[in-house]
Formats: C-alpha cells, sequence, structure tokens
C-alpha cells in the first residue's frame, strides 16, 4: 500500500500544476501573446539552464564514464519504438497532421518532471543514476529526432535546407545538455554565482511547462479529451508496448533489479510535458499534444502502482 500511495504522490504534484495553468486562463490570466512567452521561456531560457545545472550538480566525470555503457538499454528500446510507431501510423491511418506528433509521444517519455519525483519516491536517491542514465537517452531523443519530427508536422513539406535542419536539431536545450557533459567531463566549474543563477533560471522549467499545459487544455476544451484511434495508440505505446519491451529486453541483458526496475518505470512514464511547448513554437498540433499529456498524466495516476506491483 506504500507503493501505491507513493507512486500516486508523484503524479498528483503535475496534475495540479496543470490546473493552477488550467484555472488562471479560465480567470482571464493569458492571452495568446503570454502563451507564446512562456513557450519561448521554457524552450529557450529555463531548459537549457536546467540542463547546465541538473548535469553538473548531479553527475562527476567517472560517474558519466562508469554509466556510459548502460545508455544502450534506453537508447535500443526508443529506437526500436520508433519504428513500430512509424508501422502504427501506417496500419491506423493516423492523421497527417499528426504524424510527427504522434511517433514523438510514442517513443518518449516523461522521464523528469515526472520520472524523476515518481522514482525518488519509490527508490530513493539511490535510484538517481539510473533515472538521469534514461534522461540522458530520452533528452537526446527527445531534442533531435523528437523535436524534428514535430517540426515537420507544422511546416510546409517538401523543403530541406541543410542548415535550418541543423539548427532545429540543435535546439537550445539540447545545447544545454551538451554544454553541462563538456563542463563535467572537462572538470570545470563555473563560478558559483553562475551556477546559482543557472538553477533558479531552470527551477523555472517545470512549473512554467505545467502551466502552459493547463493554458492549452483549457484552449482545446476538455470536451475533446476523447479515446479516438490517435490518442488510443498513444496510450498503448506509452503504457503498454514501452514498458513491455523494456522488460524483454532485460530478459537478455544482465542489470541489477535496481536498474530493471528504475528503467521499466521511465519507460511507462507519460507524454514528454515539451512536446506541446515545442508544437506551440513550431505551429503543430499544440492542443493534441496537451491533450495526451494531461490524458497519459492521468492514467499514469493507475498504471504506475501497477506497474510496481508488477516488477516489485
Amino acid at each position: 500500500m506504500g507503493v501505491f500511495f507513493s507512486s500516486i504522490q508523484g503524479i498528483l504534484i503535475i496534475i495540479v500544476l496543470i490546473a493552477v495553468g488550467y484555472g488562471l486562463t479560465h480567470l482571464g490570466w493569458f492571452s495568446e501573446n503570454s502563451t507564446k512567452l512562456i513557450a519561448r521561456l521554457v524552450t529557450q531560457v529555463a531548459l537549457p539552464t536546467y540542463m547546465i545545472s541538473t548535469i553538473t550538480k548531479d553527475f562527476t566525470a567517472e560517474k558519466l564514464i562508469k554509466l556510459l555503457p548502460d545508455l544502450a538499454i534506453p537508447v535500443l528500446s526508443m529506437t526500436i519504438l520508433i519504428f513500430v510507431s512509424i508501422i502504427l501510423i501506417k496500419i491506423l491511418k493516423i492523421d497527417p497532421k499528426h504524424k510527427g506528433l504522434f511517433s514523438s509521444m510514442f517513443f518518449n517519455s516523461n522521464t523528469v518532471f515526472v520520472g524523476l519525483p515518481v522514482n525518488m519516491a519509490l527508490f530513493g536517491e539511490k535510484s538517481l543514476p539510473y533515472v538521469l542514465v534514461y534522461y540522458m537517452a530520452n533528452t537526446t531523443f527527445f531534442w533531435t529526432l523528437g523535436t524534428y519530427l514535430i517540426q515537420m508536422d507544422g511546416e510546409i513539406k517538401g523543403k530541406f535546407k541543410l542548415k535550418t535542419t541543423l539548427k532545429k536539431i540543435f535546439s537550445p536545450p539540447l545545447l544545454g545538455f551538451i554544454i553541462g557533459l563538456i563542463l563535467v567531463m572537462l572538470h570545470i566549474q563555473l563560478p558559483k554565482f553562475l551556477m546559482s543563477d543557472f538553477e533558479y533560471l531552470g527551477n523555472l522549467t517545470i512549473p512554467l511547462s505545467m502551466i502552459f499545459i493547463g493554458i492549452s487544455i483549457y484552449n482545446a476544451g476538455l470536451k475533446n479529451i476523447s479515446f479516438h484511434k490517435d490518442n488510443v495508440a498513444i496510450l498503448v505505446g506509452r503504457f503498454i508496448c514501452a514498458p513491455l519491451l523494456m522488460a524483454a529486453l532485460f530478459l537478455f541483458i544482465p542489470a541489477t533489479p535496481l536498474m530493471r526496475q528504475v528503467f521499466i518505470v521511465q519507460a511507462a512514464m507519460p507524454v514528454m510535458t515539451n512536446a506541446p511547448v515545442v508544437a506551440k513554437l513550431y505551429h503543430a498540433d499544440s492542443n493534441y499534444a496537451a491533450i495526451m499529456v494531461t490524458e497519459t498524466t492521468l492514467l499514469s495516476l493507475i498504471v504506475v502502482p501497477i506497474i510496481m506491483v508488477l516488477i516489485k
């Protein structure tokens, strides 16, 4: 019963923050321009500084080197899920304007905003290295291929420019992630005041992202939350395909019980909270993304406790 309530609390934190954004929008606090501003603050200011602050604080060069081989497991899992999503897009005839978002949401999970507090609540601080290993793989996938796919939903098809594509792939959050890794590997310590600034700015990431999702849900309308095939397929991907695939990989890959548990939980996390933010910036269907974040986050209240019972 303790496991059950611990897992629920991690999800409730996120739902309450989303509700704040939803409620403030209902009160008329946010306009179209303010939502664009929040999206830019998250992706171009808060997330890059969050990456630098978190990686330099929680990792050492020795720990990075030791954990590096473990990256292969989530990388392999997400690569397989990408191909599964492509097959499902064709079989289910997913809405063409949702193809990129569908694939990105299918193989990426919310490893930090939900995954981190859930794993810390369930397994304690000893889970942190494995949480961050999965996070490293997930972040790299989302801010390269995932973001690129979302951008393709919102752009005129048929145009390809290498310079433009590279600028999109190497987005500010990924650059912040890379800078953090370089600082750790080269044993470079930034001035304390600068790291404090990065930490303060990075701490804006979670509340601003949640508020943005609440705004998007209000604008989309709760009545639009449905179980259309585009939605159901994402739910199946997040809560059935991803954790089952991860569990299957551990039949062939030796690992500690804790790593196995953390990776399976991380694989079963909701849709990335940044998906609607990125969709908004690049004129993709941010309402669809926001609805899927909410649906998967709400369903996590049921799914995560069940998974914990199965893997304990």
